[in-house]
């Protein structure tokens, strides 16, 4: 087949220059004799304009040059369109290109569009939201949300209005529902997971697969803010074993099961992230995974 390719380049994402990636872009997809267009990212996330593009210019593949939140934008805009998508990592975490091993050199990464192979991956929904690695309601959001707003980039400027957040915070009170069960709990911070990355390679549920069909709930409960560091960093690490949500009838410092869907009610108005990007704050999340919904460019 003829590729053909639409790249969308976020201009912002990021700390990097973006200054030598289109011309870098544009030599090397030009070496391949692919042709090609170039398009920046869009604020709002809707990429429905690709539609007739796609169309009209038999596109094979739409490859993002950005974060999480670009990815998942541009992703969810067009599920239904029978591309192949692959991305160079931009963004300040890159947390779904980490979990695909899909190197932050631009060169290499571009190597890989050409050379790799497209496989199908698990999304999720959130209410009609779609996101592509990551959600988080509570202490990881409310430091998203200031992160965006925050004239720096970077891991630096996340980690200090981390260490910010970590003293003032408090619980949120949530009600979980599954298929068979429901709990009520307080908890400093939900993740829902389709990879195992915040990004960064700072690793919050090192079970999870992009291809299983599957979430990975974490869920940080309250506790005295010494044992709440200790035990989010044993959950980084690995130590925390995947077990079950009937384990939130015990006093479980960490809760961290599998499903495929759930509902979260959300009592305390806990502010809420997709894929890295601040969203708005809704009182009840219905999150469920959708399995092999768009195929990415990975590592053969």
């Amino acid at each position: 087949m003829n590729r053909k390719i639409i790249y969308i380049i976020n201009p912002v994402s990021g700390t990097t220059s973006k200054k030598d990636l289109r011309p870098l872009i544009e030599d090397k997809t030009k070496e391949r004799g692919i042709p090609y267009f170039i398009f920046p990212s869009v604020a709002d996330g809707n990429y429905s304009f690709l539609h007739s593009i796609i169309k009209d210019e038999s596109i094979t593949d739409i490859v993002i040059a950005g974060g999480d939140g670009t990815v998942s934008g541009v992703a969810g805009s067009l599920l239904d369109e029978d591309v192949n998508f692959g991305i160079i990592p931009r963004g300040s975490g890159n947390g779904l290109a980490l979990c695909a091993k899909i190197s932050k050199q631009p060169s290499k990464a571009l190597d890989l569009i050409f050379n790799g192979t497209a496989s199908a991956i698990d999304g999720f929904f959130i209410n009609d939201r779609f996101a592509c690695m990551l959600a988080g309601l509570g202490f990881d959001a409310k430091v998203a949300h200031e992160f965006a707003d925050h004239p720096k980039r970077g891991l630096m400027t996340y980690a200090q209005l981390t260490l910010k957040h970590f003293f003032s915070v408090k619980p949120f009170r949530f009600r979980i529902k599954l298929e068979k069960e429901k709990f009520d709990t307080e908890a400093f911070f939900i993740s829902i997971a389709n990879s195992n990355q915040f990004g960064n390679n700072f690793t919050i549920a090192p079970k999870a697969s992009l291809t299983d069909g599957l979430l990975d709930i974490v869920i940080v409960t309250s506790q005295n803010k010494l044992s709440f560091l200790l035990q989010t960093l044993k959950q980084v690490a690995g130590w925390n074993v995947l077990g079950s949500s009937s384990l939130a009838t015990k006093k479980s410092a960490v809760i961290y099961f599998q499903t495929d869907k759930l509902e979260i009610t959300n009592h305390s108005e806990a502010p809420l992230h997709v894929d890295g990007d601040p969203a708005e704050t809704p009182n009840k999340l219905l999150i469920e995974v959708k399995k092999k919904c768009f195929r990415l460019i990975q590592p053969i």
